[in-house]
């Protein structure tokens, strides 16, 4: 038997809700059925963003955004039912991944906080909702991250030996594709570094297509630099976020680099780009993959896909979208929270101990009944 599920997705970039509504039947069939993405106003990307990069957060600006948050997700929820002539009834449930404020699995009191006030979801849409999903993984000794190496495992198991899905969201990450227990851990930033550099110098909240780091040329002496930080050499599991990979973070880098005032704005766009292309392609040959299937909303940068794409070749590595794997490359996250929430209402785990470095295999999520 068939059941309906829908999965909402707000991610490091800060740029939308991402909804989709998916069938999925018990013999692990899944078929996406509508999906919608809505853009934030800009004053509340600017928000969102200000809250996860701050340090100090006030007890009202957080509850605000959390409620304001509750009611994107539970508009794009709405939509769905109606454009698709549905009621809540007919939905099993909603899973929310929430928006991530601060992710400190390392600390010495670990914990991962995802703001979206879900019992207003539940209650505005009437549909039992799951989120709060990376606590239990943390709980349990793992990272709470990345989650979707689980649904990766999960959903392509036709992609070929040696795959690796890449995800290239604020912060990309990688699965290596096995039959049981595939690896996967965040490679570095994705977007999210260029995104703010190019909004900090343009005013545009991304480059796209790359036209602005096309302008410009890698700074060697900078990349190299950034590539030798820490994280890079970190083994996994490991997951990281804004909370690291910021403006603060790169400007310390420039400090250390001679004659950096002399330096333009896009080449050093520039750098941030190649920075995200090679620490993906390094995660790629640690791993000894032979094929990647890309996708998030970095695959929309066409000089970024065409960087992964060169570099990826000098090492025989062949390079395309999860869309060739039957999943649209804008859709993949929030599917995969459609499918963890599915998990939860069925007391099965969401998480993957390889990915994420938990125990073992756990149920995740808390339940807002409708």
């Amino acid at each position: 038997m068939s059941q309906l599920y829908i999965g909402l997705m707000s991610g490091t970039s800060a740029d939308g809700v991402d909804a989709i509504l998916a069938e999925i039947d018990q013999s692990g069939s899944f078929k996406l059925l509508d999906c919608l993405a809505t853009p934030y106003p800009d004053k509340f990307r600017d928000k969102l963003l200000a809250l996860a990069l701050s340090q100090q957060i006030s007890r009202t600006s957080l509850g605000e955004l959390s409620y304001q948050l509750g009611e994107q997700f539970s508009n794009a929820c709405l939509q769905l039912l109606q454009r698709n002539q549905l009621s809540s009834a007919d939905i099993c449930a909603i899973g929310s991944h929430g928006h991530t404020i601060d992710h400190a699995p390392d600390s010495e009191t670990p914990y991962s906080i995802q703001i979206g006030n879900h019992s207003l979801v539940a209650e505005r849409t009437g549909v039992t909702t799951v989120a709060d999903f990376r606590s239990r993984d943390i709980a349990a000794g793992g990272q709470g991250a990345p989650l979707v190496p689980a649904f990766h495992q999960w959903l392509f198991q036709q992609a070929p030996d040696q795959s690796a899905i890449i995800n290239i969201g604020g912060i990309s990450n990688i699965t290596a594709l096995e039959n049981v227990d595939s690896k996967g851990y965040d490679c570095g930033p994705g977007n999210c570094l260029l995104d703010s550099w190019h909004q900090r110098h343009s005013g545009e909240s991304y480059d796209k297509d790359g036209i602005s780091a096309r302008q410009g040329a890698v700074v060697q002496s900078l990349l190299k630099l950034c590539l030798n930080d820490p994280y890079f050499q970190q083994p996994a599991p490991k997951s990281t976020g804004r909370e690291y990979f910021n403006l603060d973070w790169l400007e310390a880098k420039l400090e250390q680099i001679d004659k950096i005032d002399q330096v333009n704005w896009q080449d050093i766009g520039r750098t941030l780009l190649e920075l995200t292309a090679q620490c993906i392609l390094d995660c790629a040959r640690h791993e000894q993959r032979r094929q990647l299937y890309l996708c998030g909303g970095g695959y929309h940068n066409s000089l970024l896909v065409e960087r992964i794409t060169a570099l990826a070749s000098t090492h025989h590595i062949d390079v395309d979208s999860t869309l060739s794997l039957g999943l649209d490359v804008d859709w993949v996250e929030a599917s995969a929270f459609a499918w963890l929430a599915r998990q939860t209402v069925l007391s099965l785990p969401g998480n993957l101990p390889s990915a994420t470095g938990a125990k073992g295999p756990r149920v995740l999520g808390a339940i807002y009944p409708a």
